[in-house]
C-alpha cells in the first residue's frame, strides 16, 4: 500500500474513533454514565443512511437525517431508562448493556441479521504523492473535524456548554447555583448519540451495515478515554489519536489481531504508568 493512502486510512479511522469517543466522554464526564449501548448508536446511524437510500432519498439526505435521528432515540432511551440509574454506576452498566441488546434486536428484526451495503457518492478520486485517493473519505474526515469542531464551540463557547463544565466540575454546587442539571443530562445524552449517529452514517458506505457493525468501535473508544483520561474534553481526543493511529498503522504493517494485541499492550501500560491519563497527568506537572 502507498505510504500516503496508508496515513490517510490512518487519518480517516483516528477522526472516526474521535468522533465516537467524545459522545461517549461528554455522557460519562457529565453524568458519570457507563453508555454500554454507544457502539449501537453508531450502528442505528448506518441504518439511518440505509433506510433512506431504500427510500429513494439521496446519500446526502440520509447523512443529515442520522445525527437528529439518532440523538432523537438517545433523548428517549434517557428519559424511559437512564434516568432512573443516576447515582448507581452498575446498575447504568446493565441498563445501557440491555439497551444495546435492545437495538441490537431491533435491527435484526426489521433487516435481519445479515449484512448491507450502502453505495458511496460518487464523488471520484484525487491524485495524492502520486496515489489516487477516494475523495469520499477525504469528505469524511471534513465531516469528522468539523462536528469534533462544533461540539468543542458547544462547550467553550455557549452558556449550555458553561452549566455543563460546572455540572461536570461540581454537580451539588451548580445544583444550588440554580443551574438544571436534569435538562443537562437529557440534552448531553442526546448530543453524546447523535455524535455516534453521525459517525455510523459517514462510515456507512465504508462498512458492512449489520447489527453487530457498532460492537468493534465501543471498546477502542473506551480505551481512547481510559488513555487519553477524562480531566478535559481534550482528554478523549489525545486518546483516540494514540489508539486509532496505532491500530491502523500496525495492522496495515502486520495484521488486524497483532493491532489489537498491540492497542490493549500500548493501553495497559499507559493507564499503569498514567492512572489518571495522558492529559491529567500532563495538567497535574504543569
Amino acid at each position: 500500500m502507498h505510504l500516503a493512502t496508508l496515513l490517510l486510512d490512518g487519518a480517516n479511522a483516528v477522526l472516526i474513533l474521535m468522533l465516537v469517543a467524545l459522545g461517549l466522554a461528554i455522557v460519562f464526564g457529565l453524568m458519570n454514565v457507563i453508555n454500554l449501548a454507544h457502539g449501537e448508536f453508531l450502528m442505528l446511524g448506518a441504518y439511518v443512511v440505509l433506510a433512506a437510500g431504500q427510500a429513494g432519498l439521496p446519500f446526502w439526505v440520509g447523512l443529515a437525517l442520522a445525527p437528529p435521528a439518532v440523538a432523537l432515540v438517545g433523548l428517549v432511551a434517557e428519559e424511559v431508562l437512564v434516568r432512573h440509574t443516576y447515582t448507581r454506576l452498575l446498575d447504568t452498566i446493565l441498563a445501557t448493556w440491555g439497551l444495546s441488546l435492545v437495538l441490537r434486536q431491533a435491527a435484526v428484526l426489521l433487516y435481519g441479521p445479515g449484512s448491507h451495503s450502502v453505495v458511496p457518492p460518487d464523488l471520484g478520486a484525487v491524485t495524492i504523492a502520486g496515489s489516487p485517493y477516494p475523495v469520499y473519505r477525504l469528505v469524511v474526515m471534513a465531516i469528522s473535524l468539523t462536528a469534533i469542531a462544533a461540539t468543542f464551540a458547544l462547550f467553550f463557547r455557549t452558556r449550555f456548554g458553561l452549566a455543563a463544565r460546572a455540572v461536570i466540575a461540581n454537580r451539588a454546587m451548580a445544583s444550588c447555583l440554580g443551574i438544571d442539571t436534569r435538562r443537562l443530562d437529557r440534552w448531553t445524552f442526546a448530543v453524546g448519540a447523535g455524535l455516534a449517529g453521525l459517525a455510523g452514517a459517514a462510515m456507512a458506505p465504508l462498512i458492512a451495515v449489520d447489527p453487530q457493525a457498532g460492537l468493534g468501535w465501543l471498546v477502542p473508544a473506551f480505551l481512547a478515554i481510559l488513555v487519553g483520561g477524562l480531566g478535559s474534553i481534550a482528554g478523549p481526543l489525545v486518546g483516540a489519536a494514540g489508539i486509532g493511529g496505532l491500530d491502523s498503522l500496525t495492522a496495515a504493517v502486520a495484521s488486524p489481531v497483532w493491532a489489537q494485541l498491540a492497542v490493549f499492550v500500548a493501553a495497559i501500560l499507559v493507564i499503569r504508568l498514567r492512572p489518571t491519563g495522558l492529559i491529567a497527568r500532563r495538567r497535574r506537572e504543569s
